[in-house]
């Protein structure tokens, strides 16, 4: 279920670039009642609802500086439903080098990638962020928003499917 409610959320994002509040509320909700079928459910609540706060609090400054969508925030703090605080932290790790793959094959298909990598290595000379013109840092407007959710799902789910991580 967990990772069928991840896809579902990965295909949304993609074809609209929003995660639905339904689709969030969906994992979240499943995420706890699933966590009350173990042996010791109210240990096992406790840590799925840390997961859940974990999960917030990586991510809400990236919505806060208006890099990342709400809905990204509360789908991954959802899935921290599912996984538990330790997982949750993996997943994270995970999902942010997933993230930065996915830029990057954003930048390329669009022909950016030069650009960005210029006014990067322009930022690095300079050593401040300070020198970096506003458009390096707000997306073009006919470029659409990166489907971050599709980096916090996958992120999820290779913790949540390959044992030797967790």
């Amino acid at each position: 279920m967990f990772s069928l409610l991840l896809v579902a959320g990965c295909v949304t994002d993609l074809r609209t670039r929003r995660i639905p509040n339904e689709l969030v509320l969906a994992i979240l909700v499943s995420g706890w009642v699933f966590a009350l079928t173990a042996e010791d459910p109210w240990r096992a609540l406790g840590l799925s609802v840390a997961g859940t706060a974990i999960g917030f609090v990586i991510w809400i400054a990236f919505y806060l500086f208006g890099v990342m969508g709400a809905g990204d925030v509360k789908f991954f703090a959802a899935a921290g439903a599912w996984l538990g605080p330790g997982a949750t932290w993996r997943a994270a790790l995970v999902a942010a080098v997933v993230g930065g793959l996915l830029a990057v094959v954003v930048l390329l298909m669009e022909k950016r990638l030069g650009v960005v990598l210029r006014r990067m290595a322009l930022a690095a000379s300079s050593g401040s962020l300070a020198s970096l013109p506003e458009q390096a840092v707000v997306p073009d407007a006919k470029s659409r928003p990166l489907p971050y959710g599709v980096a916090l799902a996958v992120g999820a789910l290779v913790v949540a499917w390959v044992p030797s991580l967790n």
